[in-house]
């Protein structure tokens, strides 16, 4: 089912690997209130669509992933419409970080401050080696807030402590050897990597996507002990959805008729 506002659109394909594209935010898909309030509108058509199974998120063009926040909007805002400014991006990215679905960020280009937020809240990212990644607020007077706090969990607090303070670009290189990205590929194979890994994703059973997606979100707080004590019983339950037997039973045919 697609779906369409001024600042996103999505279209599916027939083995549901649905495509969230930011438009009409300019070349560098820049983030501001009403863009902000169209993607989450977006976001919550597919956590509300069973026919997709799979989210490539991308902007407009291959300039930028997105290139961060609004600054003309920000420039202007006081104490409390900067508390507002500031939630809505934060539920912006919690909305894709809750997704019960696989979501992959395609990133072509600059990637930035809030917009390197939102890819860090996608489950994959997959980039060109035109990529730039930085959080450079500290540049513009304010701290990096929200789902910067990702980082220290993703790349170390070392790595995130150089990005956050300094403000200083990256590239496609860098984010892949500090694990801020997952592949890297020409630019003129990014769509055709990002096709690849979305329909292997759109093949896998929904449902035990969605249980790892819920663990994986647990053991961000969780002790190790009390994930590995809970994860028995979530192995136990996943084959009370009769995926483990479908996709099993497929795998030894498939052994068998190879043999």
């Amino acid at each position: 089912m697609n779906f369409e506002n001024h600042y996103a659109s999505i279209s599916v394909t027939p083995t549901g690997v649905g495509t969230l594209f930011i438009q009409n935010a300019g070349n560098l898909n820049i983030l501001g209130t009403p863009v902000i309030s169209g993607i989450r509108d977006a976001l919550a058509h597919v956590a509300l669509s069973p026919s997709i199974r799979v989210l490539v998120i991308r902007g407009q063009g291959d300039k930028a992933f997105v290139a961060g926040a609004d600054i003309k909007e920000m420039a202007a805002l006081d104490h409390d419409t900067a508390a507002i400014f500031i939630s809505h991006l934060g539920q912006l990215c919690e909305a894709v970080r809750q997704l019960p679905i696989p979501v992959i960020a395609r990133i072509p280009g600059w990637t930035l401050g809030a917009g390197l937020e939102f890819a860090l809240c996608c489950d994959l990212r997959i980039a060109s080696t035109a990529t730039k990644l930085g959080m450079p607020e500290v540049k513009v007077g304010i701290p990096s807030v929200i789902h910067a706090a990702l980082m220290p969990r993703l790349i170390g607090k070392s790595r995130a402590t150089w990005l956050l303070l300094t403000g200083e670009i990256i590239d496609a290189d860098q984010g892949l050897n500090w694990g801020m990205l997952d592949k890297v590929v020409e630019p003129e194979q990014l769509d055709t990597e990002v096709t690849r890994i979305a329909n292997g994703l759109a093949e896998l059973g929904t449902i035990v996507l969605a249980q790892q997606k819920r663990m994986m979100r647990e053991w961000e707080d969780e002790s190790l002990e009390t994930s590995i004590r809970k994860s028995i019983g979530e192995f136990a339950s996943a084959f009370d959805t009769g995926e483990p037997q479908h996709y099993m039973g497929k795998f030894l045919k498939e052994k068998e008729r190879r043999s």
